[in-house]
């Protein structure tokens, strides 16, 4: 069976990220590997994971709904790897360079999400 999200580009680029941050936490300290380590890898995971499952949703609202957990889960990471700078788990140049697929992802995510919320207004207003 052939699934059209590798056509995705906010699911391939989410993919990116979520290499990078598990890049990142194997810099982390032992003591954070059931902490801070296990959330950042889940809110990552999250990602693509909502992404994909939104994309398997006939409807546009549940489709939206999904993207918008994706997002979420982005902000998630965001936060995370700046707390992570505050720890010094990682270094501001580390976090600067993981930054753009960050901004890559949230761009397309939102960009997708509001071309699927226009789409909606335009079936619901059709009808």
């Amino acid at each position: 069976m052939e699934y059209q999200l590798h056509k995705l580009d906010c699911w391939n680029e989410s993919r990116k990220l979520v290499v990078a941050v598990y890049q990142l936490l194997k810099k982390f300290p032992a003591e954070e590997r059931f902490a801070l380590c296990t959330q950042m890898r889940r809110a990552a995971i999250s990602i693509p994971s909502n992404i994909a499952e939104g994309n398997g949703r006939i409807s546009i609202k549940e489709q939206i709904h999904f993207l918008e957990i994706a997002y979420g889960s982005i902000l998630e990471v965001y936060c995370q790897l700046q707390i992570a700078v505050d720890l010094g788990y990682i270094t501001n140049e580390e976090f600067e360079t993981i930054k753009p697929i960050i901004h890559n992802t949230s761009r397309m995510v939102s960009g997708l999400r509001a071309s699927k919320a226009k789409k909606n207004t335009t079936i619901t207003t059709h009808q």
